[in-house]
C-alpha cells in the first residue's frame, strides 16, 4: 500500500528555527549532522520519529533546520521505532527513527526486527559514546554489529565527520533493495558538529529486470497444463501501487485461484471467487489438504517463510509435490529453502504483467472453474462467522462482525497482536480499497503506533486499532500523538484481563493445569484513555456494540471504545494465534 501524503507540513525559515547552542550552525556553517539529514531529505524522507537524547545532540540541533523533516516526538523507543516502520511500509521510503544510545536502542531493537520480519525500509540512527571511549566499556557502550548483525542488513559505525553523509546515503540504498529492511546508523556524539560540504546526492532505484522470452515460454506452458494451480501471493505484491491490479488481472486471465501469504488479507478482494483463503496461523486441515492437492504453486513476490508454509508443509520441504514456480526479486531467497523448477529473480508484479500479454493457446483455464469453485467453497466454510452467547462479556468475533456491517470504503485496520484478532484474519472480508496492516514479527504494541501514522499520512482514510488490554499497555502511549495532532483514530480495546493467546496455549498443552502467569490486573482504561485526552466510553453487552461503533467512527478525534469480552467464549471458539 502506497498512501499519498496530503498533510501540508509548516516550513519555517532558518532564522525562525535557529536556536541557542554552542555549536549552533549559521547559514555559513554546516555541520556533519546537516549533511546527513540533507541527504534523507533529497531522498524524499519527510518525517521522523524520535525519543531525544544527549548522545545525539548535534543531530537534534541539526533538525532544527530542517522544517521539511516532520519531527514526531515519542515517549518510548519501542513504539517510535514501531511507528517508523510503519512508514516505511506506507511510503515505500526508509521510516527513520532516532534514538540514544545503550537503552534507547535496546528498546527500539523491537523495530529492527519487525522490519526484519516484514520486509520494510527501516533506518535506526543510534547516537553513541565519543570515538575515542569505543570498546572500552564506557557508560552505555554497546557493540552494536553484534547487536544487530543478525537482524540489519547492514550496521555502520561513523568514525569521521566527513563519512556521515556518504554513509547515511548508502544507508538509503540499502534499506530499499532487494526486500527492503532495517539498517543502523551508529555516529558517535563527537563526529555530528563539524563543518562539512554539503552533499546533492540523490539514489535513483535500479532498473528493474524484465523475464526474458524462454522464461515466459515456460511458465505459460506449465499454466497451459495445469488442471489445479493455486497462487500464493506475497507481501512483495503490495509494495508496487499497481501490484493489486495486476494479482486480479492474472489471475481472472489466466483462471487462477489466489490464497494470500501470511497477514496479507487485503491483497485481494476476499468476495471474489478467485479468492482461496489466506495462510495463516491455525488454519483448518481441510483447507491446507486443498491447497497440497493443487498441481502448480506460483509463489510470488513471497519469500515463502515458515507460516506462509504452514511449517514448510506447504509447499513441501525440501522438494515440493507440486511443480513450483517461485518468483522474488530478491534472488537471495530463491533456492533457499524449497528447490523450485523455475526460480525467477524479478519483481512479481513486472512478471504477471509479461505474462498477461502473451495469447492463451489452450483452453485450460476454462476447465479449471471447478477446481477454483471447490477452493471458494472450503474458504467460505472457514470464514463463517462463529457465534456465542457468553455470560461473562462480549464475544470478540461478535464486535468484529459489527465493524464489518459499519466499515466504510476506505476503511484501514491495524491489528495487534493477540487472541482478538483471530475473528479479523478468519472472518473479516477485505473488499476493494481496504486496508489491513498487521505486524509478521507477531509482536504486541504495534497496533496503536501503526493507526497514528497511517492517519497521519493518510487523513482522509478511516483508521481503527484493534488491540487487546496486553498489547495496549505495551504501548498506548502514542495516543498523546493522536491527541497533539487530532487525528480521529478509533482504538477499540478488546479487555479479557488475560494474555489469552498464550492461555490458549496452556490450555492446549498442559489441560487441567492452573494457568501461570497469564491472568492480568488491569487499570481503568476508560480513565486511562481520558487522562491521555481521547474521548473513551465502556461496552458490556452486546446490545451497546453497534451504537458505541458508529459514535466511534463518527468522531473527529481520538476515540478509544473498550470492550469487555468473554475469555471463556474466546478460549473455546479460537484457536491460538501466534506468541502474544
Amino acid at each position: 500500500m502506497r498512501l499519498q501524503l496530503s498533510i501540508q507540513l509548516p516550513r519555517l525559515s532558518t532564522a525562525q528555527l535557529l536556536h541557542e547552542h554552542t555549536l549552533k550552525p549559521t547559514p555559513h556553517r554546516a555541520t556533519s549532522a546537516h549533511a546527513m539529514l540533507k541527504v534523507f531529505a533529497d531522498n524524499g524522507i519527510d518525517r521522523t520519529y524520535i525519543v531525544p537524547g544527549e548522545s545525539y545532540l548535534g543531530v537534534l540541533d541539526a533538525l532544527s533546520d530542517f522544517g521539511e523533516i516532520d519531527v514526531v516526538v515519542c515517549r518510548h523507543e519501542g513504539g517510535a521505532a514501531f511507528m517508523a516502520v510503519v512508514d516505511g511500509r506506507l511510503t515505500g521510503r526508509p521510516g527513520l527513527v532516532m534514538v540514544s544510545r545503550g537503552p534507547g536502542a535496546t528498546n527500539a531493537s523491537i523495530g529492527v526486527h519487525a522490519a526484519q520480519q516484514d520486509g520494510v525500509p527501516l533506518i535506526l540512527i543510534v547516537g553513541q559514546i565519543p570515538k575515542a571511549d569505543l570498546r572500552k566499556e564506557a557508560f552505555q557502550e554497546i557493540d552494536y554489529q553484534k547487536m544487530f548483525g543478525h537482524m540489519a542488513k547492514w550496521v555502520y559505525e561513523v568514525t569521521t565527520p566527513e563519512d556521515l553523509a556518504p554513509a547515511a546515503f548508502k544507508a538509503v540504498r540499502i534499506a530499499t533493495e532487494g526486500t527492503p529492511g532495517p539498517v543502523v546508523l551508529v555516529i558517535p556524539e563527537d563526529v555530528q558538529q563539524q563543518v562539512v560540504g554539503l552533499p546533492e546526492w540523490i539514489s535513483s532505484p535500479a532498473e528493474r529486470a524484465l523475464p526474458t522470452a524462454h522464461t515466459l515460454q515456460r511458465i505459460e506452458d506449465l499454466l497451459d497444463h495445469a488442471a489445479r494451480p493455486l497462487i500464493i501471493a506475497g507481501s512483495a505484491i503490495a509494495r508496487r501501487e499497481d501490484g493489486r491490479a495486476a494479482l486480479l488481472a492474472f489471475a481472472e486471465k489466466f483462471n487462477l485461484p489466489v490464497v494470500v501469504s501470511f497477514r496479507q488479507n487485503d491483497l485481494f478482494p476476499n468476495n471474489h471467487p478467485l479468492y482461496a483463503g489466506h495462510l495463516d496461523l491455525a488454519i483448518p486441515n481441510e483447507q491446507v489438504e486443498a491447497y497440497a492437492s493443487s498441481d502448480l504453486v506460483l509463489a510470488l513476490g513471497t519469500r515463502l517463510g515458515d507460516i506462509t508454509t504452514q511449517g514448510y508443509t506447504f509447499p513441501s520441504f525440501p522438494r515440493p509435490g507440486q511443480t513450483l514456480v517461485h518468483c522474488v526479486a530478491d534472488g537471495q531467497s530463491l533456492n533457499k529453502t524449497f528447490a523450485a523448477d523455475i526460480g525467477v529473480a524479478i519483481d512479481a508484479v513486472d512478471l504477471m504483467a509479461c505474462l498477461c500479454k502473451q495469447e492463451l493457446s489452450r483452453s485450460q483455464p476454462d476447465k479449471r472453474t471447478s477446481w477454483a469453485k471447490s477452493l471458494r467453497e472450503i474458504q467460505d466454510t472457514s470464514a463463517r462467522w462463529p457465534f456465542s452467547a457468553p455470560r461473562d462479556g462480549v464475544f470478540f468475533p461478535t464486535a468484529v462482525k459489527a465493524l464489518q456491517n459499519q466499515a466504510p470504503d476506505n476503511l484501514v485496520i491495524c491489528l495487534d497482536s493477540g487472541i482478538f484478532a483471530s475473528s479479523v484474519y478468519k472472518n473479516f472480508e477485505f473488499t476493494g480499497i481496504q486496508r489491513l496492516l498487521a505486524s509478521c514479527s507477531g509482536a504486541m504494541g504495534y497496533g496503536i503506533p501503526a493507526s497514528v501514522v497511517v492517519q497521519m499520512r493518510s487523513p482522509t482514510s478511516r483508521v481503527v486499532c484493534m488491540v487487546g488490554d496486553g498489547g495496549f499497555l505495551m504501548t498506548g502511549n502514542e495516543i498523546i500523538a493522536a491527541v497533539d495532532r487530532n487525528l480521529p483514530i478509533l482504538v477499540i480495546l478488546s479487555n479479557n484481563n488475560c494474555y489469552g493467546s498464550i492461555r490458549a496455549h496452556q490450555n492446549r498443552f498442559y489441560p487441567d493445569r492452573h494457568a501461570v502467569g497469564t491472568t492480568l490486573t488491569n487499570p481503568d482504561f476508560i480513565a486511562l484513555a481520558r487522562a491521555l485526552g481521547a474521548t473513551a466510553e465502556r461496552v458490556e453487552a452486546e446490545n451497546q456494540l453497534e451504537a458505541a461503533l458508529q459514535r466511534g467512527l463518527n468522531a473527529t478525534g481520538p476515540y478509544v471504545l473498550e470492550i469487555k469480552t468473554s475469555l471463556d467464549a474466546t478460549l473455546a471458539k479460537q484457536q491460538p494465534v501466534g506468541d502474544s
